[in-house]
């Protein structure tokens, strides 16, 4: 058993391309954290679901939980409503100038959502990414990143903000090991929960895009594309349930 470090953060993302919010403890189970993606906005005429990859504007507002578990919505600007609220798809169409609506994933068919072919190249076309049937995730249960990771493409750009909340993790793993330190992964396990991986994380153009507190930079897409052959992290498939804490310690199994 390799000591691999412990959980310095931990992250949820209660609408897909909105903001998360920092959390010190988190339930998963296969098919992903609670409370994490079960809502995303979805263009009505379109019948896609809208993401950062393809509308930056998403990532100017945040989503978190309440004390009951009520995803609350924060707008640009600052004004806050419950996603139960029937008002919310109005305000959601407001703000982004189409019909839209927030609503959980269909259980019975899948909304593409829209990349760019290139990935981290916003020049390239954009094409329709299906995800996998039931949720708003990309592709896996869950993405893990190491402090060493972010350290070593900051090294190659250091005038770049690498800040974790371009990176969109499950959890962020602060570890002995240097450099791109998730590549050797295989069969983890964080605290209680036992994780296989799947593959590096592959990025797309929203690292490079700018939210509150994070300038524009498509520097950051083009060196982790150039040093690294896109990839930053890694996706994993969680193959035993339970929950996470920060400074849970992380342990090849």
């Amino acid at each position: 058993m390799e000591d691999l470090g412990f959980i310095a953060q931990l992250w949820r993302y209660p609408v897909k391309s909105f903001q998360g919010e920092p959390v010190a403890s988190l339930a998963v189970a296969p098919g992903g954290a609670t409370g994490d993606r079960g809502l995303a906005v979805v263009d009505r005429a379109a019948g896609k679901v809208l993401s950062a990859k393809a509308w930056a504007q998403l990532l100017e507002a945040s989503a978190r939980l309440d004390d009951t578990d009520g995803v609350i919505i924060t707008l640009p600007g600052g004004s806050e409503l419950a996603a139960a609220d029937p008002d919310v798809h109005a305000a959601l169409s407001t703000w982004l100038d189409r019909d839209v609506y927030l609503d959980a994933p269909p259980t019975d068919a899948v909304l593409p959502m829209e990349m760019h072919t290139g990935w981290s190249d916003e020049d390239t076309p954009l094409f329709d990414w299906p995800g996998p049937p039931g949720t708003w995730v990309d592709l896996a249960d869950a993405h893990w990143l190491t402090t060493a990771s972010l350290a070593a493409a900051a090294a190659l750009h250091p005038h770049g903000q690498w800040d974790v909340r371009r990176f969109r993790p499950t959890a962020l793993i602060d570890g002995p090991t240097p450099g791109w330190a998730e590549d050797a992964w295989t069969t983890i396990a964080l605290g209680e929960v036992h994780s296989e991986v799947l593959m590096p994380t592959p990025r797309c153009s929203m690292p490079s895009r700018a939210q509150p507190g994070l300038e524009r930079d498509l520097t950051i897409g083009t060196t982790i594309r150039d040093s690294h052959a896109n990839n930053l992290g890694v996706y994993a498939s969680i193959v035993s349930a339970g929950i996470l804490h920060t400074g849970d310690e992380v342990h090849t199994r």
